[in-house]
């Protein structure tokens, strides 16, 4: 019972715009398309627990995320590093709009005059 209140007690003000900041930057692993500060979901409750505590215990932001991607790898971070396995994330929105622009490039295209 006495974690709990202390897990509850509110965070000083500084500290806990620093919580909200790093809430907006983590993806619920439940909800997928939704940060951890909107979701309703209980995985995302308690995450932002975690968040509080680890600020509480002097966590830098950094050592707060990298405890969270060890936990639920990178899928719980808004903005995923650009790496290997991330790649295709990165990669195919340039690729969309390229196939779109040859596509438009294609149907406009005046026909050759045949000579």
């Amino acid at each position: 019972m006495a974690i709990f209140l202390i897990a509850a007690a509110p965070l000083p003000a500084k500290e806990e715009a620093r919580a909200q900041a790093l809430f907006h930057q983590l993806r619920c692993v439940v909800c997928k398309g939704e940060s951890v500060a909107e979701s309703s979901a209980e995985v995302a409750a308690d995450i932002r627990a975690m968040v509080r505590t680890r600020i509480e215990a002097g966590d830098s932001d950094e050592q707060i995320t990298q405890t969270l991607v060890s936990t639920y790898g990178t899928q719980v971070l808004m903005r995923p590093p650009l790496a290997r396995g991330t790649l295709p994330l990165w990669l195919a929105p340039l690729l969309l709009l390229a196939m779109g622009g040859g596509l438009l490039f294609a149907y406009f295209k005046p026909a050759r005059a045949s000579a």
